[in-house]
């Protein structure tokens, strides 16, 4: 900390901010496939293969939609904190190796409000868990399976909320190294842990499905303690907590600005859920096919929420030293590497999108149905990343009224694209009806149209919302 940054050295900063936050993003995935691969080579005695990894997919579905509306829990915090490191920097109030005392009361308001909400999930965790019995195409099997995953999962809600706001933290710390240390160890303690619990080691059988859940509980714990440490160790939390830092305005602002990122975070999960059922609505092959090229699409955003995130960090601290010459460049160069990365995965998907489909399935007749839809891939990832980067823009300026705003009319905006798309095919189709692949593209276009509602509304509003800010 404590080092001014000139223009000329912007791009290297944000690459430092960025690459950290990419390298933890691309071993996500790596979880759900080991999980997937162990929960494959179980002994089926008390169930099939086929039920565990779909009692794996269905349960961590569930706890991914509920756990995505407590997203605001790190995007607040990351937020407000840049500022507060920014305003820090520019009285010279924090040391190196220190940490401001409102830096650390953002952060421990967002810990106490990520155990609160964490309370909440344990006492509601059996009925949370009952969710699995309402997929239609779950067996009795699979949503008993399911229903156990998240029985045990649950008691990991402290620690998961927890690291939400602490990645947050870490970020608005211009510290994404921090984060990427914390999320690496989640995964390895992740993988390593549900393989020997689940499959055992030496002569220990191990625990059997079970185990797969279990080693998660203990891998986002793991990365609790982790974060403990480099707070205690790298910022001395404990002795700037003690200090007397905690403002009603500070706190009644802190609960405002969740308030709008959690509005924000239903109609993510509203739009999310409602590609996934009206999908579902027209088999399991077109089923499987829209959530192929959903999953296609989230490999692009890895790379741009590393960059999101330095936008994030960049804008929050320009902001607090009330910089406005280095809050445009920021964002000016935040989107040029954004935009870069979404030309470079375009010829990616150009090139090599029919290899990622043999790569995704075996089914000769899934990659046929697939490969009809990879044109989408080629326009999404441009409009996808204006509306990713911007979010993480707003997000430093804590402009939270604007990127929830945006949310509800991107919801709004998908829902009235499908609806008046089917309206429209249907009377073009007569008799003969909608086909149900022409339907999934009709979901594609209202994901899409979603996408660049986002983008135009935060482009349009980016002067009001982001520029003038320093002038509040």
């Amino acid at each position: 900390m404590g080092i001014k940054i000139h223009v000329k050295a912007l791009d290297r900063e944000i690459l430092r901010l960025a690459l950290p936050s990419i390298l933890a993003n691309i071993t996500v995935p790596l979880v759900g496939l080991v999980d997937t691969a162990v929960a494959g080579h179980l002994n089926a005695a008390n169930g099939s293969c086929a039920e565990f990894i779909g009692g794996i997919s269905v349960g961590a579905m569930i706890l991914s939609v509920i756990y995505w509306n407590f997203a605001f829990l790190r995007a607040s915090t990351g937020g407000l904190t840049a500022q507060a490191f920014g305003r820090a920097e520019m009285l010279s109030s924090s040391t190196d190796g220190g940490v401001s005392s409102e830096c650390a009361a953002i952060l421990k308001r967002a810990l106490k409000l990520s155990f609160g909400f964490a309370a909440l999930l344990l006492v509601v965790g059996w009925p949370i868990s009952r969710l699995a019995l309402f997929f239609r195409t779950a067996t009795p099997g699979v949503a008993e399976f399911a229903i156990q995953y998240i029985l045990i999962r649950i008691w990991a809600a402290p620690a998961t909320l927890s690291l939400m706001a602490l990645k947050g933290w870490f970020i608005g710390m211009q510290d994404t190294r921090s984060s990427m240390y914390t999320d690496l160890i989640v995964n390895v303690v992740n993988i390593v842990a549900s393989i020997i619990l689940t499959l055992g080691i030496g002569k220990w059988n191990g625990i059997g499905f079970h185990g797969i859940a279990l080693g998660t509980v203990i891998a986002q714990y793991t990365g609790l303690l982790t974060a403990a440490v480099i707070c205690i160790r790298k910022y001395r939390i404990l002795a700037v907590c003690s200090e007397k830092q905690d403002q009603d305005t500070d706190t009644r602002n802190f609960f405002n600005l969740n308030t709008d990122l959690f509005i924000r975070s239903l109609c993510f999960s509203g739009i999310y859920l409602g590609y996934t059922y009206l999908a579902s609505l027209y088999g399991e092959t077109l089923l499987a096919s829209a959530n192929i090229m959903m999953n296609l699409l989230m490999i692009f955003s890895y790379f741009t929420d590393g960059f999101a995130y330095a936008g994030e960090a960049l804008t929050g601290r320009f902001i607090g030293e009330k910089d406005p010459v280095m809050l445009r460049s920021s964002v000016h160069a935040t989107f040029r590497w954004s935009f870069g990365v979404a030309g470079f995965w375009v010829l990616i998907y150009l090139i090599a999108g029919p290899f990622m489909l043999d790569v995704m399935s075996s089914d000769k007749g899934l990659i046929d149905t697939c490969s009809r839809y990879l044109p989408w891939l080629l326009v999404m990832p441009l409009v996808g990343c204006a509306a990713f980067t911007w979010d993480g823009i707003y997000i430093g300026a804590t402009a939270s009224k604007g990127i929830r705003n945006s949310m509800i009319a991107a919801l709004l905006v998908f829902i009235a694209v499908w609806f008046a798309g089917l309206v429209l095919l249907r009377a073009l189709a007569g008799p003969s009806g909608v086909s149900p692949t022409t339907a999934i593209h009709l979901l594609m276009a209202a994901y899409f149209a979603h996408l660049l509602a986002r983008s135009v509304w935060l482009t349009m509003r980016c002067h009001k919302d982001i520029y003038l800010a320093l002038q509040e």
